[in-house]
């Protein structure tokens, strides 16, 4: 206990030791002049580097210290300045204040902070969960593979002895020596092959770059294992962007590695379900806790256990193993959410509260502020798609053959229907020096491209585009400025455009995905031997990459789950899910509703789930909602399963009931899950949940309180759970009577049991679908 003790202490002290001030002679201040009276961003910087110029010896020296112009809502600059310098500045007339640029808290591209998951308070003291809980726990990553040498995979001081119930190996391979890449943290690492070789052909590792062993060429892989259960990395940054410290949301978690995903063509990664279902079989043997998988097949789906993954996460939840699965980057259209089991968590795609302006002057007269993740200043002319691409349609097959050197170009989403991608492609075949890509704002995310792209958005690209029109010289002078990191300026979360949206195609009854975690622009782990793009056209060379998905979603999710199984051990896969949907929350760091990405509407349960994970909440959710073997008998009995299957693939213990209830007595929507859909009200119906009490005080009441779905009456009964020492669980039953004609259209409410510090929240989800017999009984 006394070691404990002082391994702890050791880390709290080191990690203090990080916030003493810098002793160096000049330091980064703000200097703040209030409004920008001068509307004119250029001359407002040049006014800044005349003051500047006060101070230093030579203007030269002035603008090399300078490292923003703060020139459009208000005015000031950021400069690196010693004390003296700092105090003249201050007694200018027109200077309201000058003071020190501290040091920002920035960890794991931020999105652990922002979830609520602080490595330090603001008193400097550690706080526990991340640092405390994780060690007992392995996490099995099914992807690409693993770059072992990445600081990421270190072990974490005070890291113990790898868990006895661990039955796993280091598998060697082609440059991987388990002796070396194997520690206490990366504790296994196996790959399958045979499976992607079968179906289709051996790798051509002459075209494409591979390693036949747990290492991985592609980065993604490396990049999902460490926001999972990444060591903590100080002072670490995308070429200086989303600079702070990384790691994963159980940084003291142990790691193994399965690699199920190969490279077949360079931009293209396959997953063979052979393998998948074969790195099942080994994790759930090897003795992990949580499998994260950032995989999955698009819809049309095939019927649950016609997929490997379905089966895998199966077997896993009855072995009480958590599976994580990514809902698919499909979005924003309805029902195209993959990974729809109700044993499974399926994870949406959203932003945190950190956003990368770029400021842009074109002809000093035009002011645009856009996003990037450009580190370089760009000087050149713009100019119109037109010039280089048939109709200005800028796809790399419609390149014209001009030489765009020098010069930066002009395309439009909405142009042909572009994609990003074709956009730096046909800019990168004209040698072109950038490329300016105006899109929808819903759908602006900037991300790492072979060529120095900004995004805006299409009022701002038709700014620039009419402006351009009306010159007689071939284009404009545009100087764009390189990225900076704005942290706490816009509202956060916002679902992703891209997030995979429900309903279900395959089970409209169960709601998915069942929520929603960090998802865009992720800094995270990188092979150093993988460019950031992961084109042969890029020559960059990283450590750390910054990518979107629901790929980099899933993993969030897992870290969180890993430590709440460390802290609740004896929780089942049904109650961890439970506790991350009921705990989750819908409203911005502005306290607005969450908007949904890819339009302009108030997110609703089909494109964020339950809500947003809340990983401090889940620890603690009040109650639970957990499935026992006889929902999943029931399930099973639903989709066409008899009694004889269902005994060949359900662990069944004595006295469980494998019947299946009479035909047309049960549905989706009775099994015990968070939250209630019902996508076929005809009429008025009943339903039955059942909560446990997991929190602290055994004797506990919690009362209801009801949000109805538009149409639909919703009496809840009882309307107060009393909970003793003998009575831990309750049953409660929702009656659900529509007072409406309506059809195919879905309405929202929700039901929240609430004891005065839990809010146990349950999305309700109805759709209404009484027209038809509304009509009949007219003609009648």
């Amino acid at each position: 206990m006394a070691a404990s003790f002082l391994c702890f202490w050791g880390l709290s002290l080191l990690l203090s030791l990080y916030f003493i001030p810098s002793t160096f002679a000049s330091h980064v201040y703000i200097v703040y002049m209030g409004l920008n009276r001068i509307h004119d961003p250029l001359l407002t910087t040049k006014h800044h580097i005349g003051l500047l110029s006060y101070v230093f010896a030579s203007e030269e020296e002035a603008k090399k210290s300078m490292l923003y112009s703060y020139k459009h809502s208000f005015s000031g600059f950021a400069a690196k300045l010693n004390t003296t310098q700092a105090a003249t500045l201050a007694n200018i007339q027109e200077v309201i204040s000058v003071f020190k640029s501290k040091t920002l808290k920035l960890h794991t591209t931020r999105s652990w902070d922002f979830m609520g998951l602080t490595l330090d308070t603001d008193d400097h003291e550690v706080t526990p969960l991340q640092l405390a809980h994780g060690d007992d726990i392995i996490v099995g990553i099914f992807d690409t593979g693993i770059w072992p040498e990445s600081p990421s995979f270190r072990e974490e001081p005070c890291m113990g002895r790898v868990p006895k119930s661990w039955k796993g190996i280091c598998v060697a391979g082609e440059e991987f020596d388990p002796a070396t890449a194997c520690n206490r943290k990366l504790i296994g690492a196996r790959y399958y092959l045979t499976g992607f070789q079968e179906q289709l052909g051996h790798l051509n590792e002459t075209e494409n770059k591979e390693f036949k062993s747990p290492r991985g060429f592609r980065g993604h892989g490396t990049h999902t294992a460490s926001t999972a259960v990444g060591s903590i990395v100080k002072n670490i940054s995308f070429f200086g962007l989303a600079q702070g410290t990384a790691r994963g949301g159980a940084p003291r978690a142990r790691l193994a590695v399965y690699k199920v995903c190969w490279n077949n063509i360079y931009i293209d990664v396959f997953c063979s379900e052979a393998d998948i279902l074969k790195a099942f079989d080994d994790a759930l043997h090897d003795g992990v806790h949580v499998i994260s998988a950032s995989f999955g097949a698009s819809p049309p789906l095939r019927p649950f256990f016609n997929k490997s993954a379905d089966i895998g996460s199966f077997h896993a939840m009855q072995k009480g193993v958590s599976v994580v699965f990514s809902a698919g980057n499909s979005g924003p259209d309805p029902s195209l959410v993959t990974n729809v089991a109700p044993w499974s968590i399926c994870v949406a795609a959203s932003s945190i509260d950190r956003t990368f302006p770029t400021h842009m002057l074109v002809d000093h007269k035009i002011s645009v502020v856009g996003e990037s993740l450009n580190d370089k200043e760009i000087n050149a002319i713009l100019v119109n798609s037109t010039v280089f691409f048939w109709r200005g349609i800028c796809h790399p097959d419609l390149w014209r053959g001009t030489s765009a050197l020098g010069m930066v170009i002009l395309c439009f989403s909405i142009m042909g229907q572009v994609t990003r991608i074709d956009a730096e492609k046909a800019a990168w075949k004209a040698n072109a020096s950038g490329l300016i890509f105006a899109e929808p704002s819903t759908r602006q995310i900037p991300d790492v491209s072979i060529i120095p792209s900004v995004r805006i958005d299409i009022n701002q690209g038709t700014k620039l585009r009419n402006y351009l029109s009306r010159l007689t010289r071939p284009g404009a002078i545009v100087q764009i400025s390189a990225g900076t990191t704005a942290i706490k300026k816009s509202p956060g979360p916002t679902v992703a455009y891209f997030s995979s949206r429900g309903p279900s195609s395959l089970s409209p009854d169960i709601l998915k995905p069942d929520l929603s975690a960090p998802g865009v622009n992720i800094l995270a782990a990188w092979p150093n031997i993988s460019t950031p793009t992961e084109s042969t056209d890029d020559n960059r060379s990283v450590d750390w990459n910054l990518l979107s998905g629901t790929s980099m979603a899933c993993p969030h999710v897992s870290g969180v789950v890993a430590l709440i199984k460390s802290v609740h051990p004896d929780w089942s896969p049904a109650a961890i899910k439970s506790a991350l949907m009921t705990t989750a929350y819908t409203r911005d760091s502005t306290h607005d509703s969450i908007l949904a990405g890819g339009s302009m509407k108030l997110a609703d349960p089909f494109d964020i789930g339950a809500g947003h994970i809340n990983p401090l909440k889940a620890m603690d959710p009040g109650l639970v909602y957990d499935m026992k073997t006889r929902d999943y008998i029931i399930f099973l009995c639903n989709i066409g399963y008899t009694q004889d299957l269902i005994r060949k693939i359900v662990i069944l213990y004595p006295g469980t009931d494998t019947s299946c209830p009479p035909l047309g007595h049960t549905t989706h929507t009775n099994l015990n899950y968070p939250s209630i859909t019902v996508s076929d009200l005809q009429s008025t119906i009943t339903i039955k949940r059942t909560v446990r009490n997991v929190g602290y005080k055994k004797t506990a009441f919690y009362f209801v309180s009801v949000v109805n779905p538009d149409g639909v009456d919703v009496v809840i009964w009882p309307r107060l759970l009393i909970f003793t020492f003998f009575r831990q669980e309750i049953s409660y039953y929702i009656t659900l009577k529509p007072h409406k004609k309506s059809q195919g259209r879905y309405d929202f409410g929700k039901i929240v049991w609430s004891d005065g510090f839990h809010y146990v929240r349950s999305p309700l989800i109805v759709r209404v679908n009484n027209a038809a017999n509304y009509e009949a009984h007219t003609t009648i």
